[in-house]
């Protein structure tokens, strides 16, 4: 790694065109990288060479290690703008700005970090897909055109946190979204060792889901309409799955299975089904925790609210306060999110790919 842009314009200098590898100008220090941009006229994802963008006050320059695709990449290209995607990355501290040198990072730390931007830091209150400041003193802009598809990108020191030795930083960005997300709503479902834990939807945050709740000792039954990925969950020790889509008589095996239904369900999918599938699955008295985003608002009963037939909790990435517990556990216990690689040529098809619901494995680009 090395210490400065100039020093990686050098090295890289005389490297073939063909290669792949980012065209810098060592006499300035500048230069140009590849990124994954969404193009709004073209309604598709594009590779361009942009330039290398400078860290400004409270800033990394990072050179990317690993990113990867969420279904939250998705949403931004709804918003039809022109916009590097990617919001899991993880990297080195390629340059610093001189407001970051005694906040406790180093040239060629490796690191992961968080998404938010903008934010005073005064509070605990926003969470990253949110955006607005509970304080009332400031509004979040939502996400800059400066994603993680590319070779470099700025950080805000703040949402960086150094990397545990035994985490693999070529497949920790998916650490940073899905894993810290999974780990923040198993962790609050309200469960005790022996408890059963329903994951819905076992794509990406499924899976890390399913591991964190067999570290924490919980017993978990998955659910999907997906064979393939429900078959990654049992193989990361789910102790029974479903499809719901396939297995008519699903509802009834699981509460024989679970002897009444599981104490709490984290919904990953973004589907209404999905939702409108869980409270059926719940025991009296049970968690449902909202953490995949439908288009629709939910369809809730108040009177099962009311009743205290179930209740209904949410988490997100949140803030970086809290990632730290989040990823010393998933280093301590080794839980390592299941990737795909693919190249950055290739992210375009990984979108598509993730909107036909053909993905199985979180989907990865190595830089």
């Amino acid at each position: 790694m090395s210490a400065s842009v100039t020093e990686a314009a050098k090295a890289n200098n005389e490297l073939d065109a063909g290669s792949g590898k980012i065209t810098l100008k060592a006499a300035e220090g500048k230069g140009t990288m590849r990124a994954g941009q969404y193009d709004p006229e073209q309604k598709k994802v594009v590779i361009r060479e942009v330039a290398i963008p400078e860290p400004g006050p409270n800033q990394f320059l990072v050179k990317i290690a690993s990113a990867s695709l969420c279904h939250s990449d998705i949403m931004a290209i709804e918003a039809n703008q022109t916009a590097t995607l990617g919001h899991e990355g993880a990297g080195y501290i390629e340059k610093m700005h001189s407001s970051v040198e005694d906040k406790g990072f180093s040239i060629g730390d490796r690191i992961g970090f968080l998404y938010i931007i903008g934010c005073c830091f005064e509070c605990e209150g926003c969470m990253i897909h949110n955006l607005h400041c509970v304080t009332g003193k400031q509004l979040l802009q939502g996400f800059t055109t400066d994603g993680f598809f590319a070779e470099y990108a700025v950080v805000d020191y703040q949402n960086a946190i150094k990397l545990p030795e035994s985490v693999d930083i070529t497949t920790a960005a998916p650490i940073f979204c899905a894993g810290i997300t999974a780990f923040h709503a198993v962790d609050n479902s309200e469960l005790k060792e022996g408890d059963w834990l329903a994951v819905v939807g076992a794509g990406g945050l499924g899976q890390i889901a399913t591991q964190i709740g067999k570290a924490m000792g919980y017993k978990v039954v998955a659910l999907d309409i997906n064979d393939a990925t429900l078959d990654v969950c049992k193989k990361q020790g789910a102790d029974a799955v479903f499809n719901s889509r396939t297995n008519k008589g699903y509802v009834e095996e699981l509460k024989k299975l679970t002897n009444g239904g599981a104490k709490a369900a984290c919904v990953f999918s973004n589907a209404d089904a999905a939702y409108a599938g869980v409270p059926p699955i719940l025991r009296l008295g049970g968690v449902m925790m909202v953490i995949g985003l439908p288009h629709n608002p939910l369809s809730i009963s108040s009177m099962d609210l009311a009743l205290g037939k179930y209740k209904v909790k949410s988490e997100s990435t949140s803030i970086p306060q809290r990632m730290k517990k989040a990823v010393d556990f998933l280093a301590k216990h080794n839980i390592k999110p299941e990737v795909q690689h693919r190249k950055l040529e290739d992210l375009n098809d990984m979108v598509t790919e993730m909107r036909e619901g053909k993905a199985t494995k979180r989907m990865l680009v190595t830089f």
